[in-house]
């Protein structure tokens, strides 16, 4: 899913885009792409480990689905998450010094977070803008979206997440604020044909509907409990595993986004 759907976010950054329609199509992409490729490059990682008698937790727990932005870090790389609320929330203090010092804790920890991924100020301002919103959120945000129904929390975190993968994926701030200039301007003129992706559309639609498919509805019960996988989980996973090694063989070598960090 992650490489099918790579080309519509490479072409809409790479190339640049002039059109809202395509701005945010661009911008979905790489908001499915980014969590299909590390999200599957941490199942390997689990995957491996046991085979080898190491039990790893898991690091994603479907954060597509949080109704607020302090939901998702509570299910997007946990093991990072975990950490930063360990050895850097915590010890400065972490809310046990007052709420104006808890904030100040709050938007240090997400500094530092976006200068682990990169020394440069597209990832400081993807990890200052998730610090604001769980400052706000904190405040008087987080009680509105409690009153509210599910779903208007999830389209606001979606909303906040994929502005913030555009800091996270452009090459510079000028690209960065060019294409959100475009993203939240509807009137912009033709761009890049990224409706001419078919092949990569498809697999954008097969990660959103694999992001919002209810866990209920799913063939197979937890992945934390693999001795419970039915007979019809393990049907599904064996037709689904050959086409997709299929897929990656006869594809170029692509490695990991997430080997850059």
């Amino acid at each position: 899913v992650a490489n099918v759907a790579a080309p519509l976010a490479d072409t809409a950054f790479l190339a640049g885009v002039h059109n809202f329609g395509d701005a945010w199509l661009g911008a979905a992409a790489y908001t499915i792409q980014i969590y299909f490729d590390f999200s599957a490059y941490s199942d390997m990682a689990i995957g491996l480990a046991a085979m080898a008698g190491f039990r790893f937790e898991e690091n994603f727990r479907r954060p597509y689905s949080a109704s607020s932005i302090r939901d998702f870090w509570r299910r997007w790389h946990i093991s990072l998450s975990s950490w930063l609320r360990d050895y850097l929330y915590i010890p400065l203090g972490g809310s046990r010094k007052g709420e104006g010092r808890t904030l100040l804790n709050l938007l240090i920890v997400f500094f530092l977070c976006g200068l682990w991924h990169g020394a440069e100020f597209t990832f400081i301002i993807w990890g200052l803008w998730h610090g604001l919103f769980l400052m706000l959120e904190r405040l008087w945000l987080g009680r509105r979206l409690a009153a509210l129904p599910v779903l208007c929390g999830r389209v606001y975190t979606m909303l906040v997440v994929m502005v913030g993968w555009v800091f996270f994926r452009a090459a510079d701030l000028d690209e960065a604020w060019n294409y959100l200039a475009i993203m939240f301007n509807h009137s912009a003129g033709n761009g890049v044909p990224l409706a001419a992706y078919r092949l990569a559309l498809i697999g954008l639609a097969a990660g959103i509907v694999i992001c919002l498919w209810p866990d209920r509805l799913l063939p197979w019960p937890d992945s934390r409990s693999p001795e419970n996988f039915s007979g019809s989980a393990m049907l599904v996973q064996g037709l689904l595993f050959f086409p997709s090694l299929t897929v990656l063989v006869s594809g170029l070598r692509n490695p990991f986004i997430y080997f850059n960090f």
